[in-house]
C-alpha cells in the first residue's frame, strides 16, 4: 500500500502548477497596468497644474505641458515615462480653445469658469506576458501580444485668475 502512493505528491504538483504560475503572472500583469495607468493619471495631473497658472493660448506653455506629460520635465528631456506615450497622444484644452473642445461637454454645459484639462488618449499598454497565448492557442487565433488600451485618462482644473 505504501508503495502506491509514491509520486502522487509530484504528480499533483505537474498538474497545478501551470495553474498557479498563470495566476502569478496575472497578477503581476494587473499590478503593472495599474502602476501605468497611476503613473500616466498623475503626469495628466502635473501638466493640467502647470497650465493652470499659464495664460490660455499659450503654446509654448501647452509644449511644455505635453512635455511634462511624457517626459516627466517641461525640457522634454531624457526618456518617456511609459513606453509607446508619445505628445501627439495629448489633448490640451484651455478657455482659448474653447470652439474647439465644445465636444468634450455635453450641450449646454459649458464651463463657466476658466478651466483647463489635460487629456491622454488612445495609449497602449502592452503586457510582457501575453496571458491569452493559452486561449488563442486552443481557438487557433493569431499569437500576437494582446494590448489593452486604456481609456481617456482626463484631468481637469481651474485656472488661476
Amino acid at each position: 500500500m505504501k508503495y502506491k502512493q509514491r509520486g502522487v505528491a509530484a504528480v499533483e504538483l505537474a498538474l497545478i502548477l501551470p495553474l498557479l504560475l498563470a495566476i502569478c503572472f496575472a497578477t503581476t500583469e494587473f499590478g503593472r497596468a495599474i502602476y501605468t495607468y497611476n503613473t500616466l493619471a498623475k503626469s495628466t495631473r502635473d501638466a493640467s497644474r502647470y497650465l493652470s497658472t499659464q495664460a490660455s493660448g499659450n503654446a509654448t506653455a501647452q509644449g511644455k505641458a505635453r512635455n511634462l506629460v511624457v517626459y516627466g520635465n517641461p525640457a522634454g528631456t531624457g526618456s518617456s515615462l511609459m513606453p509607446g506615450l508619445t505628445t501627439a497622444m495629448v489633448d490640451i484644452c484651455d478657455p482659448a480653445d474653447l470652439p474647439r473642445c465644445a465636444s468634450n461637454y455635453s450641450q449646454g454645459s459649458l464651463p463657466v469658469i476658466d478651466t483647463v484639462t489635460v487629456t491622454i488618449k488612445g495609449y497602449q499598454f502592452n503586457p510582457v506576458i501575453d496571458l491569452l497565448i493559452f486561449t488563442r492557442m486552443y481557438t487557433g487565433g493569431s499569437g500576437a501580444t494582446t494590448s489593452i488600451t486604456f481609456g481617456d485618462i482626463s484631468v481637469t482644473m481651474r485656472k488661476q485668475s
